[in-house]
């Protein structure tokens, strides 16, 4: 709370006073209070979690660089774990929302501030009821990405689009054991937006061995215990850079390397849990 105030307030400034100076000045400040945010979680963790990290792949990092950061989404602790490990390797994180986190107290208009995508996602049913909304939520990441040219940026996408579940797993009709089907619309348009400027992917794999059940309900009350994180650099070149929404060809080969990728890490969870038995 303490930290998000002043960027509600950055926030307000930003929403009345729409100049482009006035507004790389706001990100400016509000990149250094979620700094500030991430540092006092890092805190809060250490004071009430006795937590060991394994983690392998985070060297070789920069601040300067500009990274797509895609990974697994277990649970809000994810979220949590990110900015907490990667707060001095790289740039910021810029998350990809559900547009109803907007009105989330505190968090919402922060976010905002932060030039965070905000995602509004429609069933099918109602596409077909409100045609001439198919395409918005590309449109917006294609608006929200162009904001992150000017300075180094991370931009951070669960791919699956939503926290991992049994039941979902059944649902989505899932093809892996671990993971829900990744959804590649978001990424691909980011790399055509900002692919010449993209540095490297980062690749993270994220797991909890001893706290699989309910890692954020553990984290808050003082039980988490273990936090494994996998990061893999991979390149960003011309084969993974196109026209996501008039190239088929490239549209399929885009979703065959993201499925190659969700495989791979498919099987790193199991062997995560042959490790951690």
């Amino acid at each position: 709370m303490l930290c998000s105030i002043p960027m509600v307030l950055a926030g307000i400034f930003k929403l009345c006073l729409p100049f482009p100076a006035i507004h790389r000045g706001i990100s400016t400040f509000c990149n250094f209070m979620m700094w500030c945010w991430c540092l006092s979680l890092a805190f809060i963790l250490k004071v009430t979690n006795r937590i060991t990290w394994d983690i392998q792949g985070a060297n070789d990092l920069s601040k300067n660089n500009w990274y797509l950061l895609i990974s697994n989404h277990k649970s809000w602790t994810d979220i949590v774990a990110l900015c907490v490990l990667l707060r001095d390797r790289i740039p910021m994180n810029k998350y990809f929302l559900k547009q109803q986190l907007v009105w989330v107290p505190f968090i919402g208009i922060a976010c905002w501030a932060l030039d965070m995508p905000f995602m509004r996602r429609y069933s099918r049913s109602y596409l077909l009821k409100h045609p001439e909304l198919r395409g918005k939520d590309i449109e917006t990441t294609r608006h929200s990405c162009e904001k992150f040219r000017g300075h180094p940026t991370t931009i951070v996408n669960f791919v699956e689009g939503s926290r991992f579940t049994e039941q979902k797993k059944i649902k989505s009709k899932s093809p892996y054991k671990n993971l829900l089907p990744p959804k590649s619309a978001g990424i691909a348009l980011a790399l055509n937006v900002l692919g010449s400027q993209f540095d490297r992917v980062l690749n993270v794999t994220i797991y909890y061995p001893d706290n699989q059940q309910q890692p954020f309900f553990d984290l808050l009350s003082g039980q988490m215990k273990r936090i494994v994180v996998r990061i893999e650099t991979l390149p960003v070149d011309d084969s993974i850079r196109g026209d996501y929404l008039n190239d088929k060809a490239y549209k399929r080969q885009f979703q065959l390397w993201l499925h190659d990728i969700w495989q791979n890490k498919d099987r790193l969870i199991d062997r995560l849990k042959s490790e951690y038995l």
